[in-house]
């Protein structure tokens, strides 16, 4: 489909804030970093709670508004807490007695303990328990009076406290002070007060923060059903005698009596009841234990989230949270274990109960790492889990009925949604109000389906399709191998694909394509979805790619047999597979990144729009705004043939309202003479282990308006648009504006531009501002396009605090213009 391109200058016309030359530099804000969550703690909560959590992330100052995807969750900003750096000796010393005063309390709350009959102590009277208080010196209240306690969660409401808060926050606050690992990108933290309705829908939700200079990115909060707890440090069994007997008393001042009362009614808490979520953080060398009663014939089901809440980090090796279980008796014996689920990094245990009693669950990193930002959350319940699904989906507008087993499962069948739409992955689970199942993958298309029928192991057994077809089917058992065959001709192109991996089935494909007489013409084990940035992952959460993508040109008439088998000679029920033969018409999917941007009322955003294209389709795609609120404009929206991926930039009205406004990008293509349509996925371009960057998939594309202070003047781009540049040669551009403009002292840069093309001879001109273009033919081949995005700067020299002017001049971004697209021509 061809869509012309309307006049740049109309393009340009509601211009962002690069326009407002004719303000003072005031009015460009220096150059920010872009807001960002690192993590939130706790990752979740339950139906029908109101909790605190934090948000912890870097450039967070000024945040205040939360956003939270779907329904039925709010959630507003209690306070910013910048970083707690080291605690100084004074608020140290003030911390400890603080402590101590409320120690003191709870000590004289409980029951009389034997080593106080044992010495003939009197027990401090609990009628009155601020008697066990220690009064302060008067010299040490005077001082405490100058200094101020740290601002710090675990330090409000401290009044009240527990024995066992008390020991938390001595463990988080003053041990092991030489293992914290500060980290700029996790010293912010926002307070943050989330409200749940009793009928929000539980799962996934994403939560994001709006600050004074923009958005952040999505960060997954879950809504769940279980009641939930939050770890209190120290928990780990082994440990915890010497933490008490070598830390506690040395920055509380306790003697040893009185460690033995509290030793006494820490280690004698009851044991959690089921069904339970634990939430809690893994700091360095951290090993979290939590002790459960259990009855007999429970079956219990130990999931973890870990790498579900934050996919990658960009710091660590392997790239996340890579969180290990282990499940010990009353004996201490390790009953049961596990460091994964199948591919997935987040391990889940199933375990029976066989006796009736305590149980303790351990949860570590794999190789005792830890930070702030790895979080968890486990579920110990008997939560129905689906372990195999069949088919793995189905054909839209049909209806269709999957298969399951697993554990603790009320029945056999699932329902899947095929309802005609835009997604092809789509996701469900198990729920009836009380209990939730994991979320399982299926996959809805539109060409004619069937299931593999049993036994075709062989070419002469070989399950005889037409093309196109999608085959449901699976694996099942090791050395299973299906083949199917199907007549081709001479010079058709023909592609094989496998979709089991990304719908959560265990099966690492192998695929062959053999002709009659049993030659192997073409085969595939895994192939890696990626565009041609290095390393970019299309899929974004797969760590493994094992799905297969067969490409052929089949040589001559006659039958022709696909073969898929497991490369590990695994099988069994819940290695299902979809298999996809069809002729290589072409196809493309689209990715939009970030997935969060913020923009003033009448200013531009530069995004990117990424292409994966598939079956051979390497011609041009249109990206529009699709069904967008009037007056947004999506500027440069073509990606060219051959290309992977371009920028474009999106402007707002300069009358939008300041808020949060959804919005979506659609691509269009001409393929074989019909429109093909696919709604653009939202993502965040992240990194993973220092070097891997992965396009993980979002769940909103999400604009942040922010009102300007000063008005927008139209701003027209003189000449048409693509701006065609001889190859070796140059083109001038100018820029106008019928505003009272002031471009005196304006630098432009291009940003990020592609390799080549630089710009030159900037000057002033009446009423804009012209500039050349130049293309190096040794490296911009003639009929090379894309977009161009210029920023604009001035420098400032800011006053110092006694009035003078410094002498080192400030550089402050003004923003950027719309895309504007560009050709490479002959001279």
């Amino acid at each position: 489909m061809d869509i012309e391109y309307r006049s740049l200058s109309l393009a340009i016309r509601h211009s962002l804030s690069v326009i407002l030359f004719c303000f003072t530099a005031a009015w460009g804000q220096s150059v920010t970093k872009e807001p960002h969550i690192g993590y939130l703690y706790p990752g979740g909560g339950q139906q029908g709670t109101v909790i605190q959590i934090t948000a912890g992330g870097q450039y967070l100052a000024g945040a205040t508004d939360v956003y939270i995807s779907g329904q039925g969750v709010h959630g507003s900003v209690i306070k910013y807490i910048k970083p707690l750096r080291n605690i100084q000796k004074e608020q140290r010393q003030l911390i400890q007695t603080r402590l101590k005063e409320v120690r003191d309390k709870r000590l004289a709350e409980l029951p009389i303990h034997p080593f106080d009959l044992a010495q003939d102590r009197p027990h401090p009277d609990k009628s009155n328990p601020d008697e066990a208080a220690t009064p302060f010196k008067k010299e040490n209240d005077a001082k405490a009076e100058e200094v101020e306690m740290p601002d710090h969660p675990l330090l409000y409401d401290l009044e009240n406290k527990s024995l066992r808060e008390l020991a938390h926050i001595s463990s988080i606050l003053f041990f092991p002070r030489d293992k914290l690992q500060m980290n700029r990108q996790l010293a912010e933290t926002v307070l943050i007060e989330i409200t749940i309705d009793p009928d929000a829908q539980p799962g996934s939700r994403e939560l994001r923060l709006a600050t004074k200079t923009g958005l952040t990115n999505p960060m997954v909060f879950h809504v769940g059903l279980l009641p939930e707890i939050r770890e209190l440090e120290p928990n780990n069994r082994q440990a915890y005698p010497e933490r008490v007997a070598v830390i506690l008393p040395a920055i509380r001042g306790r003697d040893a009596l009185d460690m033995a009362r509290e030793t006494d009614a820490l280690d004698t808490a009851e044991p959690l009841e089921l069904p339970v979520l634990l939430n809690g953080q893994i700091m360095p060398g951290d090993v979290d234990r939590f002790r459960f009663r259990a009855n007999k014939e429970q079956q219990l089901v130990i999931e973890v989230q870990a790498r579900s809440l934050i996919p990658y980090l960009a710091d660590a090796v392997p790239g996340w949270f890579q969180a290990v279980l282990a499940l010990y008796d009353a004996g201490g014996r390790e009953v049961a274990f596990a460091d994964d689920y199948r591919f997935n990094p987040d391990p889940v245990l199933f375990y029976k109960i066989p006796e009736n009693g305590e149980y303790e669950l351990e949860i570590r990193d794999s190789i005792y790492r830890g930070r702030e930002d790895f979080v968890y959350r486990i579920a110990v319940s008997e939560q129905p889990f689906i372990t195999q699904m069949f088919p793995l989906g189905g054909r839209a507008g049909v209806e269709t009925v999957a298969s399951i087993n697993g554990w603790n499962l009320p029945g056999t069948e699932l329902p899947l949604d095929t309802r005609p739409g835009v997604n092809n992955f789509r996701k469900t689970a198990y729920y009836d109000k009380k209990c939730l199942s994991n979320s399982v993958t299926y996959a809805v298309d539109t060409l004619p389906e069937c299931n593999e029928t049993e036994s075709n192991n062989t070419s002469e057994e070989a399950q005889l399709i037409e093309l196109p077809k999608i085959i449901n089917g699976r694996i099942a058992e090791s050395g299973d191998v299906d083949m199917f065959r199907f007549d081709g001709h001479a010079g058709d192109k023909i592609v094989a694909e496998v979709y089991g991996r990304r719908l959560n089935s265990p099966l690492d494909s192998l695929l062959r394509l053999t002709d009659s007489s049993g030659s192997v013409l073409e085969w595939n084990d895994d192939y890696v979805l990626k565009d041609s940035y290095l390393y970019r992952d299309m899929m974004g959460l797969i760590t493994h790619h094992a799905d297969s993508y067969m490409p052929a040109e089949l040589p001559k008439d006659g039958n022709y047999y696909v073969q898929l088998t497991d490369a590990q000679h695994h099988g069994g029920g819940a290695y299902g597979y979809r298999l996809r033969i069809a002729p290589a018409h072409g196809d493309f999917v689209l990715r939009v990144t970030p997935s969060s941007i913020g923009m003033r009322a009448g200013g531009t955003a530069a995004i990117w729009v990424h292409a994966l294209r598939k079956d051979g389709f390497d011609g041009e795609i249109d990206v529009l705004l699709k069904d967008a609120p009037a007056g947004f404009e999506l500027c440069g929206g073509r990606i060219p043939a051959g290309h992977d991926r371009i920028r474009v930039t999106l402007t707002a009205p300069p009358d939008a309202p300041a808020e949060t406004v959804p919005l979506q990008l659609e691509g269009r293509a001409n393929i074989g003479g019909h429109t093909v349509n696919r709604l653009a996925v939202p993502a965040d371009d992240v990194m993973q282990a220092y070097l891997y960057r992965h396009l993980v998939p979002a769940q909103e594309f999400l604009v942040l308006i922010q009102k300007s202070r000063w008005g927008v003047p139209p701003v027209d781009l003189a000449g048409n648009s693509p701006v065609r540049i001889p190859a070796g040669g140059s083109a001038q551009v100018r820029i106008e504006t019928t505003g009272h403009a002031n471009f005196k002292g304006v630098q432009l840069q291009l940003n990020e531009p592609p390799d080549g093309l630089t710009m030159h001879d900037v000057t002033v001109v009446p009423n804009g501002l012209a500039f050349q273009l130049k293309a190096d033919e040794n490296v911009m081949p003639n009929g090379f396009s894309d977009n161009l995005i210029i920023e604009a700067f001035r420098e400032s020299a800011p006053k110092k605090k006694d009035g003078k002017t410094a002498n080192q001049k400030s550089r402050y971004s003004m923003g950027v213009f719309p895309a504007i697209p560009i050709e490479i021509v002959q001279r």
